[in-house]
């Protein structure tokens, strides 16, 4: 079947309808992506492809459940424009996850991570290359604990900020959720320049 690709111009940008894909795993901080997966699908007309390791419903923290359309495995990264990873305490990283990102890196593709979501990110050795953020701000007895593993992050890379944008990769930590949908949207083109995309955080956030 011949793929056919709808071009629209928003602010005078010209960009394409397409997909979006979102990693999926028991017990992710749902509530991290959602408002980027919502201004994607409704103000950029991005369809939204939840994948999991496993063709099976996932249970996030908050009692969500969602259905996954594709595994990881199966996901092929000229289908779609971007690959966005949620926060939560998944030690579960394996050798396709770590392939798929980096096929996206490597096609200049978005590459979008929050809070511990950076961590595949790190093992997959994209963030040797960008500077980043993460709300894993240290890598403690605890962390060892949760993950079995030393520290993954390239420190030296490493930005105290809210959210860090990098070229292709996006990064933020669990609590600027917001800022993350914003610089995500912002990434296809939502905003016509710096003005507006300020005007439009401040009104969400209730910022003068």
């Amino acid at each position: 079947m011949k793929r056919i690709e709808i071009n629209k111009i928003k602010n005078g940008v010209r960009w394409t309808m397409g997909k979006i894909l979102v990693f999926m795993y028991n017990d992710m901080a749902d509530f991290e992506v959602i408002y980027a997966t919502h201004l994607l699908g409704h103000e950029l007309s991005k369809e939204i492809v939840p994948c999991a390791y496993h063709m099976e419903p996932v249970k996030s923290k908050g009692g969500m459940v969602f259905l996954p359309s594709v595994t990881v495995a199966g996901a092929k990264v000229e289908d779609y424009e971007g690959f966005i990873i949620p926060g939560g305490w998944n030690p579960v990283v394996r050798e396709e996850m770590l392939e798929l990102i980096r096929g996206f890196y490597n096609s200049g593709k978005l590459l979008a991570a929050i809070c511990a979501g950076p961590r595949f990110l790190a093992k997959a050795g994209i963030l040797d290359k960008v500077k980043y953020t993460t709300s894993i701000v240290e890598w403690n007895e605890m962390r060892r604990a949760q993950f079995k593993e030393e520290d993954p992050f390239p420190r030296g890379n490493f930005v105290n900020a809210r959210v860090v944008r990098d070229g292709s990769v996006i990064t933020s930590k669990g609590i600027s959720f917001v800022d993350f949908a914003v610089e995500v949207a912002d990434y296809f083109g939502q905003f016509k320049d710096e003005a507006e995309k300020q005007a439009f955080f401040n009104t969400i956030t209730g910022r003068e």
